[in-house]
């Protein structure tokens, strides 16, 4: 039976928040069975500074994730970490943090990866919920489009496409189906993305304000990655929007069992997406082995379901 999962201590680390520009340490420590992922500020000095990792919690999905509480309190840039944790299988974990930004690190999830694993990975005593996806719920907006459906599976699938107007990244798609262990290895470390001509417009509206080209892949005006390293693979572009994917799912409140399909996908439609689902009660439902388990035994029994 596939169980609830934290982390067996706690682990450190710091960085610099890519929008804000400001330095945060986090401190990621083991939770109780049906917590589910919770974020504290701890430089705020207030009661109420924790924040449900939850997409009825997103507030701003402009160039990043952030979540609020009622009081106001706020983190930023959240999917990266979001990612790791659900592809590591984790279900609980306290987040605390202080600063207004999950850290960027490199750009990527392969920190928060190896972290957790370092920490390691406890089971816990309660069979872990998948929300499993019954009927296909579909958001559109414009040429942009993102799909939840039903799949026999017990992980998540996942199909991305995007296209620019570029020849560094031009058409890239990828299809993955989130297996144990397929996260950290083909998507953890594929970094977010941007282009030079946009640096000084995202800087004036109080944007990238950490960024460079430690924490992101850059294209300059010729076309050309400016990171001395290059790209880590082809398709790092698609990879990192798959990532971004994983981690903005994982809001829906646990791991989902489905199908997901996406083109030029982005955080403003994957919250809009996973919104839409909770807002459609019979288009899932609450589901883990311990009731598979039940529904065998009595179909084996002969009893009626």
């Amino acid at each position: 039976m596939d169980m609830q999962q934290t982390i067996e201590r706690p682990a450190m680390c710091a960085g610099v928040g890519v929008h804000s520009g400001e330095k945060a340490r986090l401190v990621l420590k083991p939770a109780p069975v049906g917590t589910g992922v919770v974020f504290r500020r701890t430089d705020l000095g207030l009661k109420n500074a924790t924040v449900l990792a939850h997409a009825n919690n997103v507030s701003d999905v402009q160039l990043g994730t952030t979540i609020s509480n009622e009081a106001g309190v706020s983190v930023a840039v959240v999917e990266h970490l979001m990612a790791a944790v659900c592809g590591l299988g984790i279900d609980n974990l306290l987040i605390e943090i202080d600063g207004p930004e999950v850290p960027i690190m490199d750009g990527s999830s392969a920190v928060y990866c190896e972290l957790l694993l370092q920490a390691g990975l406890k089971q816990q005593t309660a069979p872990r919920r998948r929300i499993r996806i019954l009927e296909t719920i579909e958001i559109v907006d414009g040429p942009k489009r993102a799909l939840l459906a039903p799949s026999p599976d017990n992980h998540l699938t996942l199909r991305a496409r995007i296209e620019y107007d570029n020849s560094v990244i031009g058409i890239q798609q990828m299809a993955l189906r989130l297996a144990p262990g397929m996260f950290a290895r083909d998507l953890a470390f594929a970094r977010t993305y941007g282009f030079a001509r946009d640096v000084e417009m995202l800087r004036s509206m109080g944007l990238a304000r950490g960024g460079s080209l430690d924490n992101a892949v850059v294209i300059d005006d010729d076309e050309a990655i400016m990171n001395p390293e290059g790209l880590r693979i082809e398709d790092e572009f698609v990879r990192h929007k798959m990532l971004d994917a994983v981690g903005d799912l994982m809001l829906a409140g646990a791991p989902i069992a489905g199908a997901y399909d996406a083109v030029q996908p982005g955080h403003a439609l994957n919250n809009k997406l996973v919104r839409k689902l909770l807002e459609t009660p019979e288009a899932w439902c609450w589901e883990s082995d311990a009731d598979t388990d039940l529904v065998s035994q009595a179909v084996r029994a002969g009893a009626a379901i």
